[in-house]
C-alpha cells in the first residue's frame, strides 16, 4: 500500500527588522506554515535592493526588497509585507515591491498585513497565509507572537544596560545571543515563562563594573532604522562600547500597544497617547510616519533628564525631515542635546562613528560640568 503523501507546508518569508523574525516564526509555525528566515540583512541585500529600486526611495524599501529577493532565491513560496494608511510612503511600498518582484520575473505569491486593523488584521493575515479558519489556533499564534515581542524588547533593554557597564567587551553580546535561542525555542506560554527565567539567568552572567560612568541616551526616529542594526550600522553596540546606555523610544512592543492590543488590555500611557500630549506645543497633528512620536520623544527625554537624544532617519523620509526642522524651535524649552543622523546606502561608517564619538564627548563634558555645579551648590548650602 502506497504511503500517503504529506502535504507540503507553505514557506513564508518576511523582512528583517531587528529580532522580529523570532516572533513571526513562532506565529507561522503554530498555524502550520514553515517560516523561511533568510540570512540577516547584509551588504548583499542592500546591493540587490538598491539595484532594483527607485533611486530616491528610502533605505527601508531597498533593504526589504533585497530581503525578499534573497528569500525567493532561497526557496520561499510566499513573501509577507506590512502596510499602513496615512501620509507615510509605507502604505504604497507593498504594491511597489509586489510590482518590482513581478517585473523581475519572480512567481512567489505576495501577502500583505494591514498594520492598523489590530487583532482583526493579524487574524485575517494568518487565515490567508494558512488557508485555514481556526479561531483558537490563530488567537494562540497572535498571543505567542506578541508575548515574544515583549520578552525580546525587555532583553534588548537588558543588553543595553550590560553593554554600557561590561568589564569584558563583547561579553554581553555573547550571552544575549544565547538568550535569543531560549526564546526562539519556545512556542507555548509555559515554555516562554521558563525561557524568561533562562534569559535573566543568562544575562546575569555578564560581569559588570557598577562604578563605571555611564551616559543615558534615547534613540528615536523612523521605526525601521531605529530597530534594525544593519541599517543604523549597529549604533547601539557602538554607543555601548563608549559607555552609553541606550533606550529606544520606538520599539515593536510600543507599536503593538498602539495598533494591535485592545485598549482593555493596555497598561499605562501608550507611546502615541504620550505623543499627542507632549508634541502639541510644536506639532498639532500627525503628519505621517513617526514624526509626531519623534517630536514628543525629545520633550519626554528632556523631562526625564536624559543626557542626549539621537534621531535616526532614512534619506528622503519626509515625516522625519519635518520633525528635524521642528527640533530647533524646541530648544527654547528643551536643553537636551540632539544628534540627527540621516542614513542611506551611501552613509560612510568612518564619518558616522566620528559624529557619534563627538556627540558622546559633548554629553560627557556637559554632564560633568552639571555635576560639578550641583556639588558646589550643595557645599554652599552645607556651609550656610
Amino acid at each position: 500500500m502506497a504511503k500517503k503523501e504529506t502535504k507540503k507546508k507553505k514557506k513564508i518569508s518576511f523582512p528583517h527588522m531587528g529580532t522580529i523574525s523570532i516572533a513571526w516564526s513562532a506565529a507561522l509555525r503554530i498555524i502550520g506554515c514553515e517560516p523561511y528566515v533568510e540570512p540577516y540583512t547584509s551588504k548583499k541585500s542592500l546591493s540587490l535592493g538598491t539595484k532594483h529600486a527607485p533611486e530616491a526611495i528610502c533605505l527601508p524599501y531597498k533593504l526589504i526588497l533585497g530581503n525578499f529577493m534573497e528569500a525567493i532565491e532561497g526557496g520561499a513560496d510566499y513573501v509577507a509585507m506590512i502596510t499602513s494608511p496615512g501620509c507615510c510612503r509605507l502604505g504604497e511600498y507593498g504594491k511597489c515591491i509586489a510590482n518590482a518582484l513581478h517585473d523581475l520575473g519572480y512567481e512567489t505569491k505576495y501577502l500583505e498585513l494591514q498594520l492598523y486593523d489590530g487583532i482583526k488584521g493579524m487574524y485575517n493575515f494568518l487565515k490567508i497565509a494558512s488557508g485555514k479558519n481556526n479561531p483558537f489556533l490563530f488567537i494562540r499564534a497572535i498571543i505567542i507572537a506578541i508575548t515574544k515581542v515583549f520578552i525580546l524588547d525587555k532583553l534588548e533593554n537588558k543588553l543595553s544596560y550590560c553593554r554600557a557597564r561590561e568589564i569584558y567587551q563583547g561579553d554581553a553580546e555573547k550571552h544575549y545571543h544565547k538568550a535569543l535561542k531560549y526564546i526562539d525555542a519556545q512556542d507555548t506560554l509555559i515554555g516562554l515563562k521558563k525561557a524568561q527565567k533562562q534569559v535573566n539567568q543568562e544575562m546575569n552572567l555578564v560581569e559588570l563594573n557598577p562604578d563605571k560612568e555611564v551616559l543615558n541616551v534615547d534613540i528615536t526616529g523612523e521605526i525601521y532604522v531605529v530597530n534594525d542594526e544593519f541599517s543604523n550600522q549597529n549604533i547601539e553596540k557602538e554607543l555601548g562600547r563608549m559607555g552609553v546606555q541606550v533606550r529606544r523610544s520606538l520599539t515593536v512592543s510600543s507599536f503593538l500597544k498602539d495598533a494591535i492590543i485592545p485598549k482593555i488590555f493596555r497598561k499605562g500611557e501608550t507611546h502615541l497617547q504620550r505623543a499627542d500630549r507632549l508634541a502639541k506645543p510644536y506639532l498639532m497633528r500627525d503628519i505621517g510616519g513617526d514624526a509626531l512620536e519623534c517630536v514628543s520623544d525629545v520633550a519626554y527625554a528632556n523631562e526625564r533628564g536624559i543626557d542626549g537624544i539621537i534621531h535616526l532617519s532614512p534619506f528622503t523620509c519626509m515625516p522625519e525631515i519635518m520633525s528635524q526642522n521642528i527640533f530647533p524651535a524646541m530648544r527654547e524649552d528643551c536643553e537636551i542635546p540632539i544628534l540627527p543622523l540621516i542614513l542611506d546606502e551611501q552613509t560612510g561608517r568612518a564619518g558616522y562613528i566620528t559624529r557619534i564619538e563627538a556627540f558622546v564627548d559633548l554629553m560627557r563634558r556637559r554632564k560633568r560640568k552639571r555635576m560639578q555645579k550641583d556639588n558646589t551648590q550643595t557645599q554652599q548650602i552645607a556651609v550656610k
